[in-house]
């Protein structure tokens, strides 16, 4: 096969192998292992473009990593004081987006939430071990109502009016470093790849007038539940309870937070999200994720998404229409229970 599997991954890639084109290389960026794909290039372009991209995300990852020493944490720590920020204009259009996917999300998805997620343990590279945080600590950063609404962008000036605010851009990161590759290999004259970091991905073009093929991964067991096609230049991400997870006293403990109660989501397995623009799609997973079965088409609504798949708790599967006519089910030894909506 040309494409790597990566048993970890959200996402899984499944090519052609009569494929003699597609330049296929994986590296480390952004923490995790990013499988760049590209289709119709010589060796020599390919392995410049892969570098490119490579370097271009790593450098958000410094820039943007959450608890060790960064833009960021710079960041957090002067708005924690009080200060006023200076922002260059890459730092100003990712403050810009997470803004306004907040609202959009109804504060749903909201990057402002970072002390919640550093006090449930998340701000780490290890899994959380030990009991969940003290009901009282979770309550009072609820209280403080920490908001991107919150922060005062003017021209590059960033200031908030809450203290308890740090920012955490780990929703939407990812997709951004994603679009900004996807960017970086069409300056280059690539109009045909993927670019797929730790399971969620972006992918342009196609493979020789063949569609790339997506494959969705099971919440709760080894593979694939579902696969589509991708359709020119599309994002597909997926949020899901078994990414980053402890348990205590038999219960599991994710790191999706809903910001209305501090605590992890409930209701979901995963969420599923095709759009364009991959920073988007990446803050749209987390918002639907957190909306659950009874809110997910709502938020996704007014997130300007259409096509959606979310895994509820019981395993039933809710999807839009136009997600519907996309997916393909991959399992077949038992029952899928589907619920369409409109």
């Amino acid at each position: 096969m040309f494409f790597v599997v990566i048993s970890f991954s959200l996402l899984l890639i499944s090519g052609c192998e009569q494929q003699p084109q597609i330049h296929q290389q994986q590296v480390l960026a952004l923490g995790t292992l990013v499988d760049i794909s590209i289709y119709g290039v010589d060796d020599k372009i390919a392995a410049k473009a892969v570098t490119a991209v490579s370097n271009k995300m790593e450098a958000i990852h410094h820039d943007w990593h959450a608890w060790q020493p960064s833009k960021l944490t710079y960041i957090n720590q002067q708005l924690a004081a009080g200060s006023t920020i200076s922002l260059g204009p890459k730092q100003r259009q990712l403050i810009q987006t997470g803004i306004t996917l907040a609202r959009q999300s109804n504060d749903l998805f909201n990057p402002a939430a970072g002390k919640l997620i550093a006090l449930w343990g998340f701000h780490s590279h290890e899994r959380p071990n030990g009991a969940p945080p003290a009901s009282s600590n979770i309550e009072t950063l609820v209280n403080a109502g920490a908001r991107m609404s919150e922060l005062i962008l003017n021209d590059n000036q960033l200031s908030t009016i809450n203290p308890a605010v740090m920012i955490d851009v780990g929703g939407y990161a990812k997709g951004y470093a994603v679009d900004q590759g996807i960017d970086e290999l069409r300056r280059m004259g690539i109009d045909n790849a993927i670019i797929n970091a730790g399971g969620d991905l972006r992918a342009i073009g196609d493979k020789g007038g063949h569609p790339w093929r997506i494959g969705i991964r099971h919440p709760r067991q080894a593979g694939v539940i579902a696969s589509l096609e991708t359709r020119g230049d599309e994002s597909v991400f997926t949020s899901g309870d078994y990414e980053r997870y402890f348990k205590y006293q038999g219960q599991r403990f994710h790191h999706i937070i809903d910001p209305r109660t501090g605590r992890p989501a409930q209701g979901t397995r995963s969420a599923t999200i095709i759009h364009r623009d991959a920073s988007t799609a990446d803050a749209a997973a987390t918002a639907v994720f957190i909306a659950g079965p009874t809110q997910w088409r709502e938020t996704a609504r007014a997130m300007g998404i259409e096509e959606v798949m979310l895994i509820d708790a019981t395993g039933t599967i809710h999807m839009t229409e136009a997600m519907s006519r996309r997916i393909h089910f991959e399992v077949h030894d038992q029952p899928i229970k589907t619920i369409i909506v409109p």
